[in-house]
């Protein structure tokens, strides 16, 4: 049985006149199911999905879920954006979400919270326990950077300006405190004393704010991939899923079976972070098995080549196979958004692409024949775990 699958997904809420970041999040939300909640800035929605056992239902089930959320926002005038950044913003008009929890975060971290105009996509793969999670953890962290830059959606900053990155979401989000590569435990008892640490020190208040790039669910067995920037396209959200649930597998296989793990060290692996931040899909990744800089569609390959074993155990070897194929071909979102930018020097266009594409409607978007999504998934009354930053 191949190991439960579940998304948390972030979304950018845009006026539909201007194309700007719009503060109306609590406005969206209601009417909607407790399935979309709030987030930190009050310009950003967040779905969580079903668990699924299949890609196809968890694509099906995602796909469902936008459509509900783009058609509420419609009503009133509100796009929906699925990206780690958008181009058009006035930060200054944002504004936190009224809970305690949010107005604490303003005011410790001040200048973090007040740019947190950013959106992630977040990938639960089930695990046997807590000590699994935190050792297969450290285990599959060198492979990461590689999810990051099938990801890469954030090359603007909120004033339009281009960053030269990928995923300028990733510079953003690195800055916080907790956040960044896996910490150095082997544990679950070790993770918590790390966590209980934190606390005392008052750097964080608990447990949910240990942002890194993969970390053990907090009341869920769950495994929590969060490197990832927001996809406009739910087929590159597939092609990461499974990928990731794939690593769990073979990492979580390898453990039981004590076969020593790649060990990498803390600056390559920084450095392995940076690249795919930087280039996304059109320049080089770091091969950390070597380690060497190699184009960005040979590392790829070679990662869901050597993945070929458990996507074929779990079902899944010919979707992620002819997805990848499609995702290399499209490019990463970042250089879609730069290239429709060129056409007309307008940055509204980047973000009406960036609308369409989440909306399904965009020429990267959608189910393809040969993919074998079904059109619709049965409700599951079980749902991701929600961790709120």
């Amino acid at each position: 049985m191949p190991r439960s699958l579940g998304v948390e997904e972030e979304f950018h809420l845009v006026d539909l006149q201007t194309r700007r970041l719009t503060a109306r999040a609590q406005e969206v939300l209601r009417g909607l199911s407790d399935t979309y909640v709030p987030e930190l800035q009050r310009c950003v929605v967040e779905i969580n999905s079903n668990v699924a056992d299949s890609l196809g239902g968890l694509s099906a089930d995602l796909r469902d879920g936008r459509r509900v959320l783009v058609d509420a926002a419609a009503t009133l005038g509100i796009g929906v954006v699925a990206a780690g950044a958008v181009p058009l913003a006035v930060p200054a008009e944002m504004q936190v979400t009224d809970t305690a929890r949010y107005h604490r975060m303003l005011a410790d971290y001040q200048l973090l919270a007040r740019e947190q105009l950013i959106c992630g996509t977040q990938v639960h793969v089930g695990v046997d326990g807590r000590d699994e999670a935190v050792a297969v953890a450290n285990r599959i962290a060198p492979y990461l950077p590689t999810l990051l830059a099938l990801s890469a959606s954030s090359p603007f900053l909120a004033d339009g300006s281009d960053t030269g990155y990928s995923s300028a979401r990733t510079l953003v989000w690195q800055r916080w405190p907790t956040t960044g590569l896996v910490p150095p435990v082997a544990t679950a008892a070790e993770y918590d004393a790390l966590v209980a640490d934190l606390v005392a020190t008052g750097v964080i208040t608990d447990v949910g704010m240990m942002y890194f790039d993969v970390r053990p669910a907090n009341s869920a067995p769950t495994l929590e991939l969060r490197i990832c920037d927001s996809c406009p396209s739910v087929d590159t959200i597939v092609v990461i899923a499974g990928l990731f649930r794939a690593l769990v597998e073979r990492e979580a296989t390898a453990l039981h079976a004590g076969t020593p793990a790649t060990v990498v060290s803390p600056t390559l692996g920084r450095a392995a972070i940076w690249r795919a931040a930087r280039s996304g899909l059109e320049g080089e990744l770091i091969d950390v098995d070597v380690p060497v800089s190699r184009p960005a569609a040979d590392v790829v390959a070679g990662l869901v080549a050597s993945l070929r074993p458990q996507l074929e155990d779990a079902g899944d070897w010919p979707l992620v196979s002819t997805l990848t194929r499609q995702v290399l071909a499209a490019g990463s979102s970042a250089a879609r958004q730069r290239r429709v930018l060129r056409r007309r020097g307008r940055l509204t266009d980047v973000v009406d692409q960036l609308m369409e594409e989440t909306a399904d409607r965009g020429p990267e978007s959608g189910a393809h024949p040969e993919s074998g999504v079904p059109e619709s998934v049965p409700a599951v009354s079980e749902r991701v775990e929600l961790q709120k930053p």
